[in-house]
């Protein structure tokens, strides 16, 4: 049977050998049923009583000693720790970065970066080298393969079949993870496929037929068919500072034409067609924007491209093929140089196009146009020195007015988009 006495010293003693060092009986008087206990901080003046539940009547049956329901709580320990001897220290509230003063929590590990959100300069930069890198690369082995294996119908579809069968392994292992298509996409993606797969064959017709350096020089011409598709099949107002913008391109191009030593219509001609091609390309892309990532969008292009580049291969270049087409080529390089040139050739085609997509995805508009322009004076000046073409001065100031005019409209495109994308947010908000 406990007295009213007893309990009050049983919770002294308890209090009195507490580990808790911070706390202390009060002095106050307190009620019968209440004890009393307060901080040392001075912030905190409240309170805080400890309850016990009534002593049982005397004449009915022994009960245990019980507390109530209201939980013990201490005021004025919202900022501070309390501390076990020999234990360590923990926070009474929920876990936080730091403490009331700004110190960290011992024991609190922040989430470490990666490489790319350390340094990512470095990954774009890598990104830009790596690009203008695989293109350089591509342009050059290309160029030679069509030196002993002039069949560009074929190569095309050689590059294409060599990026169908890197996209199917990639699937494969779940790199990306292929996202499903349907009849309606299919339909969408199949006049952008058709687009790709002209402007894709036409080049090679060109690369084949010309320097590379002026097939580079006559698809510079490819924003001027842009612009002009935008005025007149789309309807959309194109202003005067971007067409005069195009004038310097125009000129260059046609400078560089007129002295070009290895000129023919064949290698001309497929360059216009491969501009125009582009140029649908890009407006049947606007049309078919779905919300499938880039890879995979990519990767159904180049598979439905290349059912439209079998046909043109098999009938056009396919009986000389058989005949001596295949029979030179082995007997002027071997057949593992032979293969393995033709394997190189289209993996470089898929990996520089993929890593252009990469970047763009990385970068502005504004930046992405700049890089684009840069990379075709890199393939430009690469080809001159590697396949030792000669040009004349005529040539060489014509490309460079050409190069110039298409970094001016490329600028003055990528500022009017960006002010168009800050328009539609201010007006969204």
């Amino acid at each position: 049977m406990f007295t009213m006495a007893s309990a009050t010293n049983s919770a002294q003693s308890l209090v009195t050998n507490s580990r808790f060092s911070s706390l202390y009986l009060s002095t106050t008087k307190v009620l019968p049923t209440c004890l009393s206990f307060k901080t040392r901080s001075p912030a905190s003046s409240r309170a805080t009583c400890l309850a016990f539940s009534p002593l049982p009547d005397k004449t009915k049956a022994l009960v245990p000693l019980g507390l109530s329901a209201k939980p013990l709580t201490f005021t004025g320990w919202n900022q501070i720790t309390m501390r076990r001897r020999s234990q360590v220290q923990f926070p009474v509230v929920s876990a936080a970065a730091g403490d009331a003063d700004g110190q960290e929590i011992e024991g609190y590990a922040k989430p470490s970066k990666s490489f790319a959100e350390k340094f990512p300069w470095l990954v774009t930069g890598f990104f830009f080298f790596m690009w203008y890198f695989l293109n350089v690369i591509f342009n050059i082995l290309n160029k030679k393969v069509y030196n002993y294996f002039p069949y560009p119908y074929f190569v095309s579809v050689i590059h294409l079949v060599v990026g169908v069968a890197y996209c199917l392994v990639s699937w494969g292992i779940g790199l990306p993870k292929r996202a499903p298509i349907d009849k309606e996409l299919l339909l969408l993606l199949t006049p952008v496929a058709f687009c790709h797969a002209l402007g894709h064959v036409m080049s090679n017709v060109s690369f084949a037929a010309v320097a590379v350096s002026f097939t580079h020089t006559i698809k510079a011409l490819e924003p001027f068919f842009n612009a002009a598709a935008s005025q007149f099949v789309l309807g959309h107002q194109i202003p005067l500072s971007l067409w005069l913008s195009l004038a310097p391109v125009v000129i260059g191009v046609s400078m560089a034409s007129l002295t070009e030593l290895s000129f023919n219509w064949t290698g001309f001609i497929s360059a216009m067609i491969s501009n125009i091609a582009f140029t649908y390309r890009s407006i049947y892309s606007k049309k078919a924007m779905t919300g499938m990532d880039s890879t995979n969008v990519y990767a159904y292009i180049s598979i439905i491209a290349l059912f439209f580049c079998l046909p043109p291969a098999i009938f056009i270049e396919g009986p000389k093929l058989m005949q001596y087409g295949f029979k030179d080529a082995i007997a002027k390089v071997g057949l593992t140089k032979f293969l393995s040139d033709l394997f190189w050739i289209g993996m470089f085609y898929h990996l520089y196009n993929q890593l252009a997509t990469n970047t763009l995805e990385r970068v502005a508009p504004l930046t992405h146009a700049v890089g684009n322009v840069l990379k075709r004076v890199f393939v430009i000046g690469f080809s001159i020195v590697v396949f030792g073409n000669k040009i004349s001065t005529q040539t060489g100031i014509g490309t460079a007015i050409a190069i110039a005019g298409v970094a001016i409209y490329s600028l003055i495109k990528a500022n009017m988009e960006e002010q168009k994308r800050v328009r539609s947010l201010t007006s969204s908000l």
